[in-house]
């Protein structure tokens, strides 16, 4: 099978018409359409319907798209294998949660445009959860994600994934309260993400130890809009422990036991070797100091 008409079925699953494949790869709608009917005869079967006034893949299309995705890979890397020397370059996909984009990737893309200027990156910011659904659509080729030490995620046997940074993280809660310790708040509404569950669930386990179950009331995807229900009165929260909070809000150290977000950079199994991707996956892990700056998870 023609590989560039394996890439424009794959690119088709991804855009779900013809004409975004055409203006994603620069060429005309007959064109996308000739070389998706020759693919079709010679793989020997149809691989797209109509649906309505659009088109959508066949059951076979679906299967050859997956299967494209592996062929591609491996043809890239046998590239990169005759010419392991080759300049980065390439558009790269990346789905993150804000802290990771905002700490560590935006320096880097600053630093590509001087020293990689071939190497473009796409940015979408997502929770862990949507970001894998991504990977696995191949709509992104590098995903940041984190879990807690005490909510530890679990990563797809088809997903490499690497450590970058941990940050501690302890309780906010209004400046003008009393308690000191988390089991002093028993009696406190809670404020938990509204797109992940993780840090609910990390809240539930310490909770758990403290001996009582908290009583989950609001759900906020913004860390600053988090802090601000905290000012309000309306309850504590899960915050970063090198984070500055706004007036009104102070953190309690979590330490027994302690709350750590851990951030990771996950890609595909056995595509690390493409140099765009390895080049980022490379500076990601070895980031620059940068003093003052905090991390965030959301929002």
């Amino acid at each position: 099978m023609d590989l560039r008409r394996l890439r424009i079925l794959l690119e088709l699953a991804r855009l779900g018409s013809m004409r975004a494949v055409a203006e994603e790869m620069g060429v005309t709608t007959s064109t996308v359409s000739q070389q998706i009917a020759l693919l079709a005869h010679e793989a020997g079967t149809a691989l797209i319907e109509p649906v309505g006034r659009r088109i959508r893949l066949t059951p076979a299309g679906r299967r050859l798209a997956g299967h494209a995705v592996t062929i591609l890979a491996a043809v890239d890397a046998a590239r990169l294998d005759l010419d392991p020397d080759a300049e980065p370059a390439g558009v790269l996909r990346v789905a993150g949660f804000a802290t990771a984009v905002r700490r560590s990737l935006l320096p880097i893309v600053a630093e590509l445009a001087v020293s990689h200027p071939a190497v473009r990156i796409r940015i979408h910011e997502h929770e862990p959860f949507e970001a894998f659904d991504l990977l696995a659509t191949d709509a992104v080729d590098l995903a940041l994600t984190y879990d807690y030490n005490l909510a530890p995620g679990a990563f797809d046997p088809t997903l490499q994934a690497r450590a970058l940074w941990s940050v501690p993280w302890s309780l906010g809660a209004p400046a003008a309260a009393s308690p000191a310790a988390f089991a002093d708040f028993r009696d406190h509404d809670w404020i938990v993400n509204s797109r992940n569950t993780a840090d609910e669930d990390v809240v539930r386990t310490v909770a758990a130890l403290a001996g009582f179950e908290p009583r989950i009331v609001h759900r906020v995807d913004s860390l600053d809009l988090v802090q601000e229900l905290i000012v309000a009165g309306l309850g504590v929260a899960l915050l970063p422990a090198d984070e500055r909070v706004r007036a009104g809000v102070r953190l309690v150290e979590l330490t027994d036991p302690e709350v750590r977000l851990r951030s990771y950079a996950v890609t595909r199994r056995g595509r690390s070797g493409w140099a765009p991707l390895a080049l980022v996956v490379n500076r990601l892990a070895t980031p620059p100091p940068r003093p003052g700056t905090t991390p965030r998870p959301a929002g």
